[in-house]
């Protein structure tokens, strides 16, 4: 069992570089130009100087729009298991991620992939995101570091969860603007494997990290994996 949970870091890893790429499925790139056609509205929507009028005649158009979706049941969220064996898309286990889905409206998106022994990234923050003004907020840019640190600590061939997350903020991080990131891991000591992320904009860098994952053991590995099974058997797959 720990070679298989070390494979699954390792496919984590593979998946994690194919997030980044275009989807050619007809059914996810259909959901990917949804997605973004909410993040469109979401940003409008949350910085609004439309009058009253334009406000209730989008929300007459959004109610209709939710009703298209009534009758159809949530599906289970495609894990590394049936990626591996069901010839799905390497991408599409990450499409419902709240930093990377390109499917998850809430997402920014950002783009993560693998550099040799380190994971690179970018991401532009809307006005969603505003914590100070004109600023992301500290609680997205945590959220941020979780996301690039995880994809980082897969790169140890151990599947571990965040353990600790500390994020040290050096200069207000920009909305509207591309940030670059950059993590590896420091090391491993039994369980814990560490990891530490930076953000750079413009070459300068606004914020640092370090996390702590905790690698799970084979046992926790294999409940984890049976709870999932077991409360999802009864929803069918997405069909296209």
């Amino acid at each position: 069992m720990e070679d298989e949970i070390s494979a699954a870091a390792g496919l984590r890893g593979r998946i994690l570089a194919a997030s980044a790429d275009e989807a050619t499925e007809p059914r996810r790139v259909a959901l990917h130009a949804l997605a973004s056609r909410a993040r469109e509205l979401i940003e409008r929507l949350v910085a609004t100087t439309a009058p009253r009028e334009v406000l209730e005649a989008a929300t007459v158009d959004l109610a209709a729009t939710t009703e298209r979706f009534e009758g159809y049941e949530p599906v289970t969220l495609i894990g590394f298991a049936e990626v591996a064996t069901a010839g799905n898309e390497p991408g599409a286990v990450f499409d419902h991620s709240p930093m990377i889905g390109k499917a998850n409206p809430l997402s920014p998106p950002m783009t993560l992939r693998i550099d040799d022994d380190r994971v690179v990234g970018r991401v532009t923050f809307g006005s969603a995101y505003e914590g100070p003004p004109g600023c992301v907020h500290g609680g997205y840019v945590a959220a941020m570091f979780d996301e690039l640190l995880g994809g980082a600590q897969s790169l140890s061939g151990h599947a571990g969860m965040t353990g600790t997350l500390t994020i040290r903020y050096l200069r207000p991080t920009p909305l509207h603007t591309e940030l670059q990131l950059e993590a590896t891991v420091d090391r491993v000591e039994g369980r814990k494997i560490f990891c530490k992320g930076t953000c750079h904009v413009d070459g300068e860098k606004v914020s640092e990290a370090e996390g702590i994952f905790i690698s799970l053991t084979a046992d926790k590995f294999v409940a984890m994996r049976g709870e999932r099974d077991a409360r999802f058997s009864s929803i069918p797959p997405p069909s296209d």
